[in-house]
């Protein structure tokens, strides 16, 4: 009976997707772009640096298309950035070319977070390596292979935005009142030597 059981959970392991398995860690957050001044956006394909504290594409749509779902791969850097409300994925093509695509399943789509001595973050490619994600002066997206982990057009920092609490990391003090202990009768002729 127990071979048969632990053949059954053998056999569960080696059908299941290891992706089910590892632990993903998502968080949400914005980036800001060091060349900008401004914070990553995704709106749909279309990917730029010109997105506002809070980051509302138009006030009729009421989107917040600068924050950014960010799900970690296994245990290492490796990360996903997918647009909070546009449900696309950064991705990076063959030819270097920085778009938004609704499945973020391929490798092109994975980038690994390098952090830098300045307290920036620079974001290279998982796939091809030495080409990180990076935007120029008016916010629009450089080519791969035009970028360098120098650049400050590569460098990024991941902030909250505009009054956004995080309840995973939301920490709140407790107040106890400080009520002094009476001290009992005994106690008190004990102390005055009675």
């Amino acid at each position: 009976k127990t071979k048969q059981s632990l053949l059954k959970m053998l056999h569960f392991f080696l059908q299941t997707n290891p992706d089910d398995l590892s632990r993903k860690q998502v968080r949400i957050y914005q980036l800001y772009s060091r060349t900008t001044g401004k914070h990553v956006q995704i709106m749909g394909k279309k990917i730029n640096a010109n997105g506002d504290d809070g980051g509302k594409m138009s006030e009729a749509l009421q989107l917040h298309s600068a924050l950014l779902v960010v799900e970690t791969e296994t245990f290492g850097s490796h990360i996903r950035i997918k647009g909070k409300e546009s449900e696309h994925y950064i991705c990076m093509t063959e030819k270097g070319k920085i778009v938004g695509r609704p499945d973020g399943r391929k490798q092109e789509c994975v980038f690994v977070e390098e952090f830098l001595e300045n307290n920036y973050t620079a974001l290279v490619s998982a796939k091809y390596k030495g080409w990180y994600l990076g935007f120029n002066r008016k916010g629009r997206p450089k080519k791969g292979p035009q970028t360098t982990q120098k650049q400050q057009e590569a460098h990024f920092m991941k902030r909250q935005p505009k009054g956004w609490v995080d309840p995973l990391e939301e920490f709140r003090f407790t107040t106890i009142p400080y009520f002094p202990l009476k001290l009992d009768t005994m106690e008190m002729k004990w102390r005055s030597g009675r």
